[in-house]
């Protein structure tokens, strides 16, 4: 007897679904693969896991330019469980897919009415469509830079977010997949994982998207109460702190250790805020640049001239609570003389 498969039947979404549709909404791989097989080439895929700003949006405009007004843009939308550990936030995590699919069509949308590429596919599967028996029996090794900073505060995050990558990149086969620094740990071993695995796809960087006031965009805003909200702009002002402290070194490197310092003073002045790190390290390796012990060890001997072997830019990273909610940020800093 053959197995039972356990994929959702497809959920009907507003407008055509047939062939020729410029939009579809796939729930099952089965959906996923005929809307891939009908759809137009080149493809790019943005991985999400919902509750869609406009930082997402950011990743979706960038995959309609590469792509072209003929050319397909996939959306993933699944909240992992895998990445999330037993004392965090899967159920919590907030779920909107209405509003996602509406935002997704507004981001894509020209003033004529029509869509602005050649086709739009939303995958949004359950978690039994993505893992069919469970657990996974095979699991990825994120490697050493899984191992600091946000891995040592989530040590089993980046072996669910690469199982789960590496696994969409399969079922959408696409040319390019957009991911945004301010995940720049994530985006690191990504990288990696692409580069080591030889996956046939280019990864392509996006831009940290900002409130006005400086503010990452990030889902996990919607928990922060007005107070917090304000509260949680100390993360950008120590960035812009160590970036200030980096160009005061006019006519020489600047010192990364004072870079650092300098960011970790004000967010710990900052009220209501909880510092869990603050680091300047390589952005592709992350290894520790300013001797704080908090990222992978240098690679390089340093002899007695300790800026020996810097990299021309560094990787000011930043995570602290507010209230109830833990938030990142991050900056590139420029370390030439």
């Amino acid at each position: 007897m053959g197995r039972v498969s356990t994929e959702p039947a497809p959920t009907p979404v507003p407008g055509p679904r047939s062939a020729g549709a410029a939009t579809v909404l796939a729930r099952s791989r089965a959906d996923l693969a005929a809307a891939l097989a009908e759809s137009p080439a080149p493809r790019a895929v943005v991985m999400t896991m919902g509750a869609l700003h406009e930082g997402h949006f950011d990743l979706v405009r960038e995959a309609a330019r590469r792509v072209g007004s003929t050319g397909t843009v996939v959306v993933t939308i699944f909240v992992n469980p895998l990445q999330f550990a037993p004392t965090e936030d899967l159920d919590a995590y907030p779920r909107d897919l209405e509003g996602d699919l509406a935002g997704l069509a507004r981001t894509l949308t020209g003033v004529d009415g029509t869509l602005g590429v050649g086709r739009l596919i939303v995958f949004a599967p359950t978690p039994e469509v993505i893992y069919p028996c469970g657990q996974p029996a095979v699991r990825i090794d994120p490697g050493p830079i899984a191992t600091v900073l946000e891995g040592r505060t989530r040590p089993t995050h980046f072996a669910g977010v690469c199982q789960v990558v590496l696994t969409l990149m399969h079922l959408t086969a696409p040319r390019w997949a957009l991911f945004g620094r301010k995940d720049a740990q994530q985006l690191a071993i990504i990288e990696s994982m692409v580069r080591d695995l030889a996956v046939p796809l280019e990864i392509v960087p996006v831009d940290i998207r900002r409130e006005n006031d400086g503010l990452a965009m990030s889902s996990r805003n919607a928990y922060l109460s007005p107070e917090q909200r304000h509260q949680a702009l100390a993360l950008s002002r120590a960035l812009q702190a160590g970036r200030d402290a980096a160009a005061q070194a006019t006519g020489s490197r600047p010192d990364p250790v004072a870079i650092r310092q300098t960011a970790l003073a004000s967010l710990e002045a900052a009220d209501g805020v909880e510092v869990d790190y603050v680091a300047l390290v390589a952005p592709d390796s992350f290894e520790d640049l300013a001797g704080a012990g908090l990222g992978l060890p240098r690679s390089e001997p340093v002899g007695e001239d300790k800026e020996e072997g810097l990299p021309a830019v560094g990787l000011l990273a930043v995570a602290a609570r507010v209230g109830t909610t833990r938030l990142i940020d991050n900056t590139l800093i420029d370390l030439r003389p």
